[in-house]
């Protein structure tokens, strides 16, 4: 039996309820468009299917797992082994899971099998309005911020956010010729940006490369033969030590909270260190009192700091050396190596850069989830030990070729820019700044009004 159609004073008040008042609207957009909310423009129906139920046929699943790779699985009944929603092409999807992680996928047909999507997914559909535009909406900070603000769980996979309020989240919603300008503009600035990106990546690589081989270089001898040469020396006057040889190693302390304090000294924590400087990002100050000069856990110039939980990153050595700026604290699980003699401490902070004490470091980590590093086989590492003055003779040479390496890796640093460019102009597409809008076309609110009808009849 057909709906019965709704009356046109019932459609005039559920066309003004999908409206969001000027008010209550998280930001101003162009006169032409409207703010609504998720819930009033979602035409899905839930509809679920069992697939061990027919173990043979084959399903083409959109998993959360396979939404980095941009392809969904083609997979039997019979690998699946939990109830599933039915989709069709051009469902939008947003991931529940951990909703720091920007994952929203559209549904496109690759096949001719039944699409099926995890339970993990809120469905969004609406032949109306351009999926495209609703994908790139969902991934814009706003809407993002609005995903984080009602989670449950106590964090990462386990934390989710909740369809009853994701459907009352705010979407800007412009005439259906904008949203097709709009994305269309995202995505050829996109596209840019990204063969940028690439080519940021290439260099930084190309980079790295080239540093790993000229420090292998300086370790095995190689860089200063001709040095050696000039000045009646040979390889063999190269001593093998341990770390422990040429440093003094300790790590921090613990602080609790209620001795923190609004400024003060500064406490140095594992969030400060990384490869090659400190950050203060995220800046913790104990009083003044704790500064006793006399205490190893006041650091000094020159000092080197490392964090011994997951000391390696992205494949670096997370350490770096002591400014000038502080004095500065140590905090527990941060080791401090403190230079016993006259050795020069920036050769020893270039070897712990090198694949050498990186090789060393990896087989001396404890734990799988969280690597950490324990002091003992911290002083047991061997390095190289030549003559002071050939130590200034590598130091010298490696700091004139990586000072010409300082300008591709400032172009390789484009990358987290390029990130941030994004946010940009998303941010900017959703408040219709792209200069794409036409004032002149219809409102939108018609749009939205043939929604509303089709939702109630």
């Amino acid at each position: 039996m057909a709906k019965k159609q709704k009356s046109p004073e019932m459609q005039e008040i559920c066309f003004q309820d999908a409206l969001i008042p000027e008010t209550e609207q998280p930001y101003k957009v162009p006169a032409n468009w409207v703010w609504t909310r998720l819930g009033k423009i979602n035409h899905y129906q839930g509809k679920s299917i069992d697939p061990s139920i027919s173990p043979d046929d084959i399903f083409e699943l959109y998993s959360v797992p396979s939404c980095g790779t941009g392809y969904p699985e083609i997979i039997t009944g019979s690998e699946i082994g939990s109830t599933k929603q039915i989709v069709t092409n051009d469902d939008v999807l947003i991931c529940k899971i951990n909703p720091r992680i920007n994952r929203v996928w559209i549904v496109s047909k690759h096949t001719d099998n039944l699409l099926i999507a995890s339970s993990e997914w809120i469905i969004v559909r609406n032949s109306r309005i351009y999926a495209r535009y609703l994908m790139w909406c969902f991934q814009s900070y706003y809407f993002r911020e609005y995903m984080l603000s009602n989670v449950s769980g106590v964090g990462g996979s386990l934390m989710r956010s909740q369809p009853k309020y994701v459907s009352s989240y705010p979407v800007p919603l412009p005439p259906l010729p904008e949203q097709q300008r709009i994305v269309e503009r995202i995505e050829n600035l996109f596209e840019k940006l990204e063969r940028a990106k690439e080519l940021a990546k290439i260099a930084l690589d190309s980079l790295e490369t080239r540093k790993a081989a000229i420090l292998q270089k300086a370790f095995k001898g190689e860089l200063t033969a001709k040095w050696r040469e000039e000045n009646g020396m040979s390889l063999e006057g190269w001593e093998d030590t341990k770390i422990g040889n040429v440093f003094e190693v300790f790590s921090g302390k613990g602080f609790k909270e209620k001795e923190y304090a609004r400024q003060g000294v500064k406490l140095l924590r594992i969030t400060n260190v990384t490869y090659e400087q400190l950050i203060w990002n995220d800046v913790k100050f104990l009083p003044e009192e704790y500064l006793d000069e006399e205490s190893d856990l006041v650091l000094k110039p020159n000092d080197i700091v490392m964090a011994l939980n997951r000391p390696i990153t992205n494949g670096k050595v997370k350490v770096s050396i002591v400014d000038q700026q502080g004095p500065y604290i140590l905090y527990q699980r941060v080791g401090c190596l403190r230079a016993k003699n006259e050795d020069i401490v920036i050769f020893y902070l270039y070897y712990m850069q090198s694949r050498f004490f990186k090789h060393q470091l990896e087989a001396n980590l404890q734990g799988s989830d969280q690597p950490y590093l324990n002091l003992p086989p911290l002083k047991a590492i061997t390095c190289p030990r030549p003559s002071v003055p050939e130590q200034q003779e590598i130091v010298r040479i490696l700091d004139s070729l990586f000072e010409k390496e300082q300008r591709a890796k400032e172009f390789a640093d484009v990358i987290g820019k390029i990130d941030l460019m994004k946010k940009t102009i998303l941010a900017r597409a959703f408040r219709g700044e792209l200069g794409t809008n036409d004032p002149r076309e219809e409102s939108s609110e018609r749009l939205l009004e043939k929604i509303q009808h089709e939702r109630i009849i």
